[in-house]
């Protein structure tokens, strides 16, 4: 209980701290505040490690894509990867949902960075132009969407059906897919305490290249996600 107080006051304090000194960069070109995010990132591992001894291990490095273009679906168990994940790959796009936006000066950071946002079972105008501002994104930059398919952060145990979204994002952006396994909910879970003294590990899985149908590609990212949080589990 004492550790996860200690690390709650820090590592939110440090959010709060780097979110104010870059506010300047909210007038200044989009890359420094995309360096603000890594240092969230690297905050967030760092508290993890010190206040409750986090050992966080990169597994599968080597099929980390670097010659083509590609979009990230990543499992989704707690705050961690929104973080953390801005140090390993190049500044990642996040599609998230439109409350986020809200947030004061986190909400602003988020939209500087040009997170895309959708209203999550409705149907609206920004919904409606939600494919083609991904389109946008990748078709005039470096940086990777990045998405969690799962929709909301879920139990280490849970294994939702993947959202539909996803395989759309694949048929609209013709892409190579990176999907990623992590199993953070074993150390910061959605609801209840932290643990110490557990490893997260980060399961960079090979692509998942283009040419499948929407169904069939559902179908292997869900497998190959699940497959390797059990054997991380």
């Amino acid at each position: 209980m004492i550790r996860n107080s200690i690390f709650s006051i820090f590592f939110f304090s440090g959010i709060i701290i780097i979110s104010l000194i870059f506010l300047p960069a909210f007038f200044l070109p989009q890359k420094i505040v995309l360096f603000g995010g890594k240092l969230m990132g690297y905050w967030t591992g760092f508290c993890l490690k010190f206040f409750l001894s986090t050992k966080i291990v990169i597994k599968g490095e080597e099929n980390i894509i670097k010659d083509e273009k590609f979009f990230i679906a990543a499992s989704h168990q707690s705050m961690f990867e929104t973080f953390y994940l801005q140090t390993i790959f190049n500044s990642p796009v996040f599609i998230l949902k439109k409350e986020l936006l809200l947030i004061p000066i986190f909400g602003w950071y988020l939209k500087k960075i040009g997170s895309i946002s959708i209203r999550r079972n409705e149907i609206s105008k920004d919904n409606l132009g939600f494919f083609k501002k991904i389109s946008n994104v990748v078709s005039n930059s470096s940086r990777p969407i990045i998405i969690f398919p799962q929709g909301t952060r879920v139990p280490p145990e849970g294994r939702p059906m993947f959202k539909k979204g996803v395989s759309r994002i694949y048929q609209e952006l013709k892409v190579v897919c990176q999907p990623v396994a992590i199993n953070s909910g074993y150390v910061w879970p959605k609801i209840g305490g932290k643990k110490s003294s557990k490893t997260i590990t980060i399961s960079i899985l090979k692509k998942i290249k283009t040419g499948f149908s929407k169904e069939d590609f559902i179908k292997i990212l869900e497998n190959n996600v699940y497959s390797e949080l059990d054997l991380l589990n």
